[in-house]
């Protein structure tokens, strides 16, 4: 993203915007929080394509490739279009957030006792699939290979404070983060900051939930996706013809940008996630958000 010379009222994690419409400025002193701004969104995808693409990655070596890879590279190319998706709200104040951070839970393997941990990932908005498949094994394998680290020791540190202790010492935290001025330490490693987080419902065995945002932070939108389904359709010429489908769901801050905004960005990711191959190539263009 473009560098910016930083202006009075910037955050070091987003410039404020001081160019919208006037509700834009007035919503978030109505609607405080983001879990009482929250909309909901239910959508499935034809995973035709997408799995042939899978395949076609897998066979290109990267091992590994998959859903999640396709799904986080298709929402990084929609902000690189509609950078609007990428604002957050703090302070009662809206900004554009200063790079694409995406969130995930991972665990160290699929048992029940086996530990986890949320990673954020940091990515440019002209990515490739490529660019995010090797970005994200770079982080996991690092955590996998030294858990404990960011986050963790974070939580760890606070879980030793007594409870009316730590209630101060979150209250401070909120305090901080209200006013910009969180160590800059803790919003690397927090999964509270960031702009996009991912969770799969279908490596779990079960539907994708509608999952809430978090009021401490900065996170305006949360998705969730399940596992593949079949189902059988009735076909123009009268034949029955079997596709798979995938189901997921969209948690969103209203504040960020206006309905027929998100409309936009939401049709443009289901279209990249109906048919990825374009996302082997970095977009002609990035678009830069409003002043």
């Amino acid at each position: 993203m473009k560098e910016r010379k930083r202006r009075f009222g910037d955050r070091y994690d987003g410039r404020r915007l001081r160019s919208l419409i006037p509700m834009s400025y007035v919503s978030p002193y109505i609607m405080k929080t983001r879990v009482t701004s929250s909309n909901y969104i239910r959508d499935k995808f034809d995973i035709e394509k997408a799995e042939e693409y899978i395949r076609k990655k897998r066979d290109e070596g990267l091992k590994g490739f998959g859903m999640m890879h396709v799904i986080i590279a298709s929402y990084i190319r929609v902000v690189s279009q509609r950078p609007g998706v990428n604002r957050f709200i703090s302070g009662q104040r809206i900004f554009a957030r200063n790079a694409i951070d995406v969130m995930l839970t991972i665990k160290l393997d699929m048992s029940l006792d086996s530990p986890e941990t949320v990673i954020k990932v940091r990515f440019k908005p002209d990515a490739t699939a490529e660019d995010v498949y090797r970005e994200m094994n770079k982080v996991i394998d690092d955590y996998r290979a030294n858990p404990g680290g960011g986050f963790d020791n974070a939580a760890k540190a606070l879980s030793y404070v007594p409870g009316l202790c730590l209630r101060f010492a979150v209250a401070t935290l909120r305090f901080l983060d209200y006013f910009g001025m969180l160590p800059r330490f803790l919003e690397k490693v927090s999964p509270f900051h960031g702009s996009f987080f991912i969770t799969s419902m279908g490596s779990l065995g079960i539907p994708p939930i509608y999952h809430h945002l978090y009021d401490f932070g900065n996170v305006p939108v949360f998705l969730s996706f399940g596992a593949a389904e079949r189902k059988n359709e009735l076909q123009a010429d009268g034949t029955v013809k079997q596709k798979r489908y995938m189901e997921y769901n969209v948690s969103t801050d209203e504040r960020i940008c206006d309905g027929f905004y998100f409309a936009s960005a939401l049709k443009m990711m289901k279209k990249l996630l109906k048919n990825p191959f374009c996302l082997d190539e970095p977009p002609a263009e990035v678009v830069e958000d409003v002043d």
